[in-house]
């Protein structure tokens, strides 16, 4: 059984439902990505690693997190801290913006439970996916423990996927996003970007200027999401590019690229080609656009997925 961990943070997210009534659920974008991997390849040992609180929305967190099928022997529990909050606004396009309560989070103190155990369950794994949420949400105390985690699990043979999903309001500034998002560069073997990641920390307005950029870092594997309408895939040396059928009837983009994340990798590790994985994760990511919040409903989500894959 192929394993994979996630590293990141999930949230107590509430969004407006009805006037003055707030809809309450869990989500989180290494979190999303490891749900609608674990949905689409249920076969694959998909674990979720964070730290929670000793609460009752801690607790009810574990419960989501186990009905998902995911494996919690990395979720840590802090009885300090408790859960970070956020609260997603969506306009008439279906475009998002958030306000975030995560100062007290326990996902920040994650890095202070690796130990030698813990380490050697991580170096089994065939994956370690994070974001550059994942990195931002770090205590910077805590980041140089990152960077020798991540060294020792490269070194061990364990594949590093990282996602930029830079959000400036997590940095304290672009040049500290810049410095550790190179790092991230320079360790990965595959990169999940979107455009506008890069565009928004560097200036980089097209595809090419983004392959450019990143040959340096001698990544394998690269999927860069242009928008609505197409991807790029760079494998091998060869960029690729791939036309996507916009969706009509956009609710909400939250998690977008996340479930994009979670069916290519789910894919790539089941042994689908770089373009078949990158029709699943579309398909995922076009159902999920189509349903208010995060987390799709699971019933919706393998309905219009099964209809998807006789398709592809």
């Amino acid at each position: 059984m192929q394993k994979v961990v996630l590293f990141g943070e999930c949230m107590l997210e509430l969004k407006q439902s009805e006037p003055k009534v707030m809809r309450q659920s869990f989500a989180g974008d290494a979190y999303n990505t490891a749900v609608y991997m674990k949905r689409l390849f249920s076969d694959q040992d998909i674990s979720f690693m964070t730290a929670v609180g000793q609460d009752p929305i801690s607790n009810d967190m574990l419960s989501d997190f186990t009905d998902e099928g995911l494996n919690n022997d990395l979720v840590f529990a802090d009885d300090t801290k408790t859960p970070g909050i956020y609260l997603v606004q969506v306009d008439e396009t279906g475009e998002r913006s958030f306000l975030y309560w995560r100062d007290s989070s326990a996902a920040r103190q994650a890095m202070k439970f690796v130990d030698d155990k813990v380490l050697s369950t991580l170096t089994e794994s065939d994956v370690f996916f994070f974001s550059g949420i994942s990195l931002a949400v770090i205590e910077p105390a805590y980041r140089t423990a990152f960077w020798d985690l991540l060294n020792k699990l490269s070194i061990s043979g364990v594949k590093i996927i990282f996602d930029p999903n830079y959000r400036a309001r997590l940095w304290r500034g672009a040049d500290e996003a810049k410095q550790a998002f190179e790092k991230a560069f320079s360790l990965s073997d595959m990169l999940l970007p979107g455009i506008d990641d890069f565009e928004q920390l560097y200036g980089l307005t097209t595809v090419e200027q983004v392959v450019d950029f990143c040959k340096p870092y001698n990544i394998a594997e690269m999927v860069i999401k242009n928008g609505p309408e197409s991807l790029f895939i760079q494998l091998d040396g060869q960029l690729t590019e791939l036309k996507i059928k916009p969706v009509e009837n956009v609710v909400d983009t939250t998690s977008a690229g996340d479930s994009f994340n979670g069916g290519y990798i789910g894919a790539r590790l089941a042994g689908h080609s770089a373009e078949k994985a990158a029709k699943i994760a579309s398909s995922a990511a076009a159902c999920v656009i189509q349903h208010p919040g995060a987390i799709a409903p699971k019933e919706d989500f393998l309905d219009f997925m099964k209809s998807s894959f006789s398709e592809l």
